[in-house]
Protein backbone atom coordinates (compact mmCIF):
# COMPACT_ATOMS: atom_id res chain seq x y z
CA UNK A 1 0.00 0.00 0.00
CA UNK A 2 1.21 3.28 -0.67
CA UNK A 3 0.09 6.58 1.80
CA UNK A 4 -2.34 7.36 -0.97
CA UNK A 5 -3.77 4.12 -1.20
CA UNK A 6 -5.30 4.42 2.56
CA UNK A 7 -5.21 8.43 2.02
CA UNK A 8 -3.36 7.70 5.03
CA UNK A 9 -3.16 11.08 7.42
CA UNK A 10 -0.85 10.09 9.82
CA UNK A 11 2.09 7.07 10.22
CA UNK A 12 0.58 4.86 12.33
CA UNK A 13 -0.39 2.39 9.80
CA UNK A 14 3.58 1.57 9.44
CA UNK A 15 4.22 1.31 13.18
CA UNK A 16 7.58 -0.55 14.23
CA UNK A 17 11.08 -0.92 13.40
CA UNK A 18 11.93 -1.37 9.58
CA UNK A 19 15.77 -2.01 8.68
CA UNK A 20 17.81 -0.66 5.41
CA UNK A 21 18.39 -3.56 3.23
CA UNK A 22 21.56 -1.90 1.42
CA UNK A 23 21.70 -4.48 -1.44
CA UNK A 24 18.13 -3.00 -2.86
CA UNK A 25 19.40 0.31 -1.79
CA UNK A 26 20.46 2.51 -4.38
CA UNK A 27 22.14 6.35 -4.18
CA UNK A 28 22.77 8.51 -6.95
CA UNK A 29 24.27 11.73 -7.59
CA UNK A 30 23.99 14.58 -10.34
CA UNK A 31 26.02 17.38 -10.88
CA UNK A 32 27.96 19.60 -12.95
CA UNK A 33 31.78 20.47 -14.33
CA UNK A 34 32.70 23.07 -16.46
CA UNK A 35 28.74 24.48 -16.18
CA UNK A 36 27.81 21.81 -18.62
CA UNK A 37 29.55 18.79 -18.51
CA UNK A 38 26.93 16.21 -16.46
CA UNK A 39 28.79 14.14 -13.73
CA UNK A 40 26.89 11.11 -12.24
CA UNK A 41 27.97 8.66 -9.86
CA UNK A 42 26.30 6.24 -6.85
CA UNK A 43 27.50 6.22 -3.42
CA UNK A 44 26.39 2.88 -1.40
CA UNK A 45 24.18 2.89 1.68
CA UNK A 46 25.58 0.57 4.45
CA UNK A 47 22.89 0.45 7.07
CA UNK A 48 19.96 2.59 8.05
CA UNK A 49 16.38 2.18 10.32
CA UNK A 50 13.30 3.71 10.44
CA UNK A 51 11.34 3.78 13.54
CA UNK A 52 7.51 4.60 13.70
CA UNK A 53 5.75 4.39 16.54
CA UNK A 54 2.36 3.77 17.92
CA UNK A 55 1.65 7.09 17.34
CA UNK A 56 2.97 7.64 14.10
CA UNK A 57 6.02 9.54 15.27
CA UNK A 58 9.01 8.64 12.98
CA UNK A 59 13.10 8.37 13.73
CA UNK A 60 15.42 6.82 11.60
CA UNK A 61 18.90 6.78 10.02
CA UNK A 62 20.27 6.12 6.79
CA UNK A 63 23.92 5.70 6.95
CA UNK A 64 26.20 6.35 3.20
CA UNK A 65 29.40 5.02 2.73
CA UNK A 66 32.08 8.23 1.88
CA UNK A 67 34.87 5.71 0.46
CA UNK A 68 32.23 4.57 -2.50
CA UNK A 69 31.81 7.29 -4.10
CA UNK A 70 31.98 6.08 -7.88
CA UNK A 71 31.67 8.20 -10.96
CA UNK A 72 33.43 6.07 -12.96
CA UNK A 73 36.22 8.11 -13.26
CA UNK A 74 39.23 6.26 -10.85
CA UNK A 75 40.84 10.12 -10.74
CA UNK A 76 38.20 12.17 -10.03
CA UNK A 77 36.71 9.37 -7.17
CA UNK A 78 40.06 9.64 -6.01
CA UNK A 79 40.08 13.54 -5.60
CA UNK A 80 37.07 13.13 -3.96
CA UNK A 81 37.70 10.96 -1.13
CA UNK A 82 40.52 13.35 -0.27
CA UNK A 83 40.78 16.81 1.88
CA UNK A 84 39.46 18.68 -1.11
CA UNK A 85 35.94 17.14 -0.38
CA UNK A 86 34.96 14.06 1.77
CA UNK A 87 38.36 13.64 3.27
CA UNK A 88 37.19 9.81 4.06
CA UNK A 89 39.88 9.07 6.36
CA UNK A 90 38.89 11.36 9.09
CA UNK A 91 34.94 11.14 8.02
CA UNK A 92 33.86 7.98 6.72
CA UNK A 93 30.39 8.27 6.17
CA UNK A 94 27.54 10.65 5.94
CA UNK A 95 24.36 10.30 7.88
CA UNK A 96 20.54 11.48 6.86
CA UNK A 97 19.05 11.31 10.94
CA UNK A 98 15.54 11.45 10.29
CA UNK A 99 13.64 13.36 13.42
CA UNK A 100 9.81 13.33 12.38
CA UNK A 101 7.70 13.11 8.97
CA UNK A 102 4.40 13.37 8.13
CA UNK A 103 1.80 13.01 4.82
CA UNK A 104 1.64 16.23 3.12
CA UNK A 105 0.36 15.13 -0.63
CA UNK A 106 -1.08 11.77 -1.90
CA UNK A 107 1.11 9.16 -1.73
CA UNK A 108 4.02 11.76 -0.20
CA UNK A 109 5.88 12.60 3.27
CA UNK A 110 8.08 15.27 4.27
CA UNK A 111 10.77 13.76 6.24
CA UNK A 112 12.82 16.13 8.61
CA UNK A 113 16.00 15.65 10.44
CA UNK A 114 19.56 16.59 9.70
CA UNK A 115 22.58 15.54 7.18
CA UNK A 116 25.70 14.96 8.27
CA UNK A 117 28.62 15.45 5.83
CA UNK A 118 32.20 15.70 6.45
CA UNK A 119 31.47 16.11 10.61
CA UNK A 120 28.92 18.91 9.86
CA UNK A 121 25.41 19.27 10.20
CA UNK A 122 22.46 20.75 8.95
CA UNK A 123 18.99 20.61 8.43
CA UNK A 124 17.56 19.17 5.84
CA UNK A 125 13.55 18.67 5.04
CA UNK A 126 12.94 15.50 2.16
CA UNK A 127 9.76 14.85 0.34
CA UNK A 128 9.22 11.10 -0.53
CA UNK A 129 7.00 8.57 -1.97
CA UNK A 130 6.41 5.43 0.04
CA UNK A 131 5.20 1.99 -1.27
CA UNK A 132 4.72 -0.78 1.55
CA UNK A 133 3.53 -3.91 0.35
CA UNK A 134 3.75 -6.48 3.07
CA UNK A 135 7.02 -6.46 5.31
CA UNK A 136 8.59 -4.65 2.51
CA UNK A 137 8.99 -0.68 2.41
CA UNK A 138 10.57 1.64 -0.31
CA UNK A 139 10.81 5.12 0.31
CA UNK A 140 11.68 7.19 -2.95
CA UNK A 141 13.17 10.58 -2.62
CA UNK A 142 15.04 13.37 -4.95
CA UNK A 143 16.56 16.44 -3.07
CA UNK A 144 18.97 19.15 -4.26
CA UNK A 145 22.14 20.15 -1.91
CA UNK A 146 24.54 22.71 -1.88
CA UNK A 147 28.08 20.72 -0.70
CA UNK A 148 29.27 24.17 0.21
CA UNK A 149 26.97 24.53 3.04
CA UNK A 150 28.89 21.71 4.44
CA UNK A 151 32.34 23.14 3.95
CA UNK A 152 32.78 21.73 0.62
CA UNK A 153 33.45 24.12 -1.15
CA UNK A 154 36.61 23.21 -3.38
CA UNK A 155 35.51 24.08 -6.77
CA UNK A 156 37.84 24.35 -9.98
CA UNK A 157 36.46 27.01 -12.20
CA UNK A 158 32.84 26.11 -13.38
CA UNK A 159 32.86 22.87 -11.24
CA UNK A 160 29.13 23.07 -9.63
CA UNK A 161 28.83 23.11 -6.01
CA UNK A 162 24.94 22.08 -6.46
CA UNK A 163 24.46 18.51 -6.09
CA UNK A 164 20.84 16.58 -7.35
CA UNK A 165 20.40 13.42 -5.41
CA UNK A 166 18.41 10.50 -5.90
CA UNK A 167 17.81 8.41 -3.47
CA UNK A 168 15.47 4.53 -3.48
CA UNK A 169 15.78 2.67 0.05
CA UNK A 170 14.75 -0.37 0.68
CA UNK A 171 13.50 -1.55 4.21
CA UNK A 172 12.45 -4.65 5.99
CA UNK A 173 10.25 -4.59 8.97
CA UNK A 174 11.72 -6.71 11.82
Amino acid sequence: MTLSDQNVTDLTTFAGTWILDPARTSVEFHTKAMWVVKVKGTVKAIEGRADVGSDGALSGTLVLDATSFDTHNKKRDAHLRTEDFFEVVKYPTIVFTATGARPVLPGQVELTGSLTIHGQSRPLTVLASVDVTGGHGTVDAEVDIDRSDWGLSWSKLGAGLANHLVIKAHFVKE
